[in-house]
This record gives C-alpha cells, sequence and structure tokens, in this order.
C-alpha cells in the first residue's frame, strides 16, 4: 500500500476505516539478520540489506517538522550483496551492531572489465541524500584486477563514522554532495578516493597497499566547491619501503581543476618528496589546487615539493575545516550530525 497517496486510498476506505489507519513512526527501526525467512513490506525484519532497504516500513515527521529516519540495523557477518539507495530514499541510516567494523561487513567482488566500466562495479552505491552509515565495511575484493569500486557516493549531506572501505583502484567514488567521513579507514593502491564530491575525511586512516596515487578529485571548474580534505588523519604505509619505487602521491587531477588539501595528517616516508603529480599536463599545474598545513611525520617535508602546490597557515586553513567548507546555505554541521551516531 505504500506506493498509493493516502488521499486515493481515502477515495475506497469508509470515514470508519480511514480512523484507525496508524500514523507512521517518526523514526523507523528495523533489523537484518539472515536467519529471518520474511522480508516482506511492512516487516521490521529482514534477511539482507537490500530486502530492507526495499520494504522497510516508511519514517514520518517529527515534531520539529524535520523527516523521519530509517535506522537499518545490521547483525554482524559478511553480506554478499549489492546495495544500492536510490535518490528518492533519503533519511537512511546504516548501523552494524558488531563490536567493530570489521564485524559487519557489506561485500562483492567485480573490476570494471566484468561490469563493463568502472561505474557498475560498486558494492554499494549511494544516492539518497542524508544518508548515514556507522561502524560498517563496504569492500570490493576483486583485487589488483583494475578498477573496482567498494563504494559510490552521490548524496548530499552524508555522514560515516567508525566505517571501512576496503578495495585496490578506484576503492571510495565520493563523487557528489556535501560527504563527512569521520574515525575510518580507507584502503586502495591506485586513484583509491576519487570523485568529485565536497568531502572531509577527519580523523582518518588512508592506507595505501601499493605505489600509486591517494587521490584522484575531478573539479571542473574554479566555481564549484567541491574537493577534497584530509584533516587530523594518518597516512599508514602498506608497501615495502626499501624499494625507492614504492612510493605514491598524494594525489594527481583526475579534472584540471582538481583540489586537496591535508591538514594537521602524519604522513610516512613512502610519500613522493614532490608530494603531487599533474597526470602527464603541465596544463593541470595551473588550474588544480593542491596544499598542506601543518602536516607532520616523515613524508611531510615541505622542502621538495612540486612549486605549483601550496603551503598554507593557520588561519588560510581555516576555510576547509568541516564547519566552512561543508556549511553550505543551509548551514549543515556535519560535525554534529556524526556526533548523534553512536
Amino acid at each position: 500500500m505504500r506506493l498509493f497517496p493516502l488521499t486515493l486510498l481515502a477515495c475506497s476506505l469508509p470515514l470508519a476505516a480511514l480512523a484507525v489507519i496508524p500514523a507512521p513512526a517518526q523514526d523507523v527501526h528495523v533489523r537484518v539478520d539472515p536467519t529471518v525467512k520474511t522480508g516482506i513490506e511492512g516487516s521490521t525484519a529482514f534477511p539482507t540489506i537490500q530486502n530492507a532497504l526495499d520494504h522497510h516500513p516508511l519514517a514520518g515527521v517529527r515534531p520539529d517538522g524535520t523527516p523521519g529516519r530509517v535506522y537499518i540495523e545490521i547483525v554482524p557477518g559478511i553480506y554478499h550483496e549489492r546495495v544500492i539507495i536510490t535518490q528518492n530514499h533519503p533519511d537512511i541510516t546504516l548501523l552494524g551492531l558488531g563490536q567493530s567494523p570489521s564485524d559487519t561487513v557489506i561485500s562483492n567482488s567485480l573490476n570494471a572489465k566484468q561490469a563493463g566500466g568502472t561505474f557498475f562495479t560498486e558494492t554499494a552505491e549511494i544516492n539518497g541524500d542524508h544518508f548515514e552509515a556507522d561502524n560498517l565495511t563496504f569492500e570490493n575484493t576483486a583485487g589488483e584486477t583494475g578498477q573496482a569500486v567498494a563504494a559510490a557516493v552521490r548524496a548530499d549531506r552524508a555522514v560515516f563514522k567508525h566505517v571501512r572501505f576496503l578495495g585496490h583502484q578506484d576503492t571510495l567514488f565520493a563523487d557528489y554532495g556535501r560527504q563527512y567521513y569521520v574515525d575510518s579507514y580507507i584502503e586502495g593502491g591506485v586513484d583509491f578516493i576519487f570523485g568529485n564530491a565536497a568531502a572531509v575525511f577527519d580523523r582518518t586512516e588512508i592506507h595505501p597497499v601499493g605505489p600509486g596515487y591517494l587521490t584522484a578529485q575531478s573539479r571542473t571548474s574554479p566555481a564549484q566547491a567541491t574537493g577534497y580534505v584530509i584533516l587530523n588523519s594518518h597516512v599508514t604505509n602498506g608497501i615495502d619501503p626499501a624499494n625507492p619505487k614504492n612510493t605514491f602521491a598524494l594525489g594527481r587531477p583526475w579534472r584540471p581543476y582538481s583540489r586537496v588539501v591535508y591538514i594537521h595528517t602524519d604522513l610516512p616516508a613512502n610519500v613522493a618528496p614532490t608530494g603531487w603529480n599533474n597526470w602527464g599536463k603541465t596544463a593541470n599545474e595551473t588550474t588544480a589546487y593542491y596544499a598542506e598545513s601543518n602536516d607532520t611525520g616523515p613524508g611531510a617535508d615541505p622542502s621538495g615539493r612540486v612549486a605549483w602546490s601550496h603551503q598554507l597557515t593557520p588561519a588560510q586553513a581555516a576555510a576547509f575545516l568541516p564547519a566552512n567548507f561543508l556549511a553550505g546555505a543551509d548551514h549543515w554541521n556535519p560535525e554534529a550530525d556524526a556526533a548523534k551516531l553512536p
């Protein structure tokens, strides 16, 4: 019945029947557990995550007039499925119920050659605004076989807290909207954080497992308020430091106006001394905006950085803090939203 508006129901139901139709709950909590055998519309327990997304009860409106949220609470386990959250499905929260993010894993294995292109490989496709995820893992296990996306995020005001993203090439497609990642973990080899979102990665571990590039941000115009900010984070080394070829750059421009800023982030010795790469096009050096501010660690030495990158003062870096960089016209406070999660 969820597809029919109340006005249509009113045409076919007597007034007495309408009087007993319950109002939807303000927030909805449903459970995902592989032992569940139902999964029909209106249930509150489902065997798969996608089943829960497709058939959960509708949320209502909170007393303050804001939309209710659907909390999908997932028991620990490995869920071998692809998850798609459509654009017309906002206000979804995925919550792993384990002790750590590694206890609840959404897993698939698909690379670009198998799927017919990079943008068909993602284990999770997230398009609904105001999405949240907490205490779980998105992974693509295709390995070193080319582009293989663990999560594609095209949602505004998205929050990821205590979330792991595992893959190799193109692990996280952070492509659209404002996104906030906090206390999380991202692993990959080549261009493994890419796209054109306005995204802040706060207190996050970025773990390269091979030589390559950490980011490939794709801003196409200086007028776009997009870019990546790696803040208060750690880049950790997953490759053999003894081989001088085993270095990685902080980023390269997938599109000419690529923008990436590292602030108060610890960088290991395997960071290439130049820091940044122009992707073989000298013209990108006049359009891309790559900057650092108060980074630490053996890979943070600014003396060898490319001349077209920037070292920011704390005052200049303030524009890229979450409260400023992600605020937008609606004055979004991503840190406050993240604090509400467990």
